[in-house]
């Protein structure tokens, strides 16, 4: 199975919010761990804060995790101010489709952006919604083992 997202960048800063909403893009999905946060740290970087507060002004944003861990979603509950749903079990869509639902966005209208080609891409490709992948936002500190289980996953994304 390939899977072709929308767009492949180096991170979330490297998104052209202008382009977006030029597509008609109205709402961002984002996953947690790895794309806005660095993973099982439960907490923003101040560059990430202000970019998201740049993203707020123009778009309707969330998040959509499979994180299922109560103390992690604990600590990073108080500190965002967004929606956020755990426990969404990407690829599935039922999480994704009753938030959508929930919320009265359009498939049509939303970008999913994440870091895992089989689990928050194919979830937005089975959706039907527009998809970005980025790597991860601490690709730079991750262990070798990490980077190398994501190359691996990334010889399922066609160019």
């Amino acid at each position: 199975m390939f899977l072709k997202p929308d767009y492949n960048l180096k991170n979330i800063y490297e998104i052209n919010l202008e382009e977006l909403k030029q597509r008609g893009i109205k709402n961002i999905l984002f996953d947690l761990d790895s794309t806005i946060m660095q993973s099982k740290t439960a907490s923003y970087t101040e560059k990430t804060l202000e970019w998201l507060k740049k993203v707020r002004k123009d778009f309707f944003i969330a998040v959509l995790s499979n994180n299922h861990n109560e103390e992690y979603i604990a600590k990073v509950k108080p500190i965002t101010d967004f929606p956020m749903v755990f426990c969404a079990a990407k690829p599935d869509t039922k999480a994704a489709e009753n938030f959508l639902k929930d919320n009265n966005l359009k498939v049509s209208e939303t970008a999913i952006v994440g870091d895992r080609p089989l689990s928050d891409i194919w979830c937005g490709k089975r959706l039907g919604c527009m998809t970005i992948l980025v790597d991860s936002i601490s690709a730079d500190v991750e262990k070798p083992i990490v980077r190398f289980a994501r190359k691996l996953e990334r010889l399922t994304i066609r160019k």
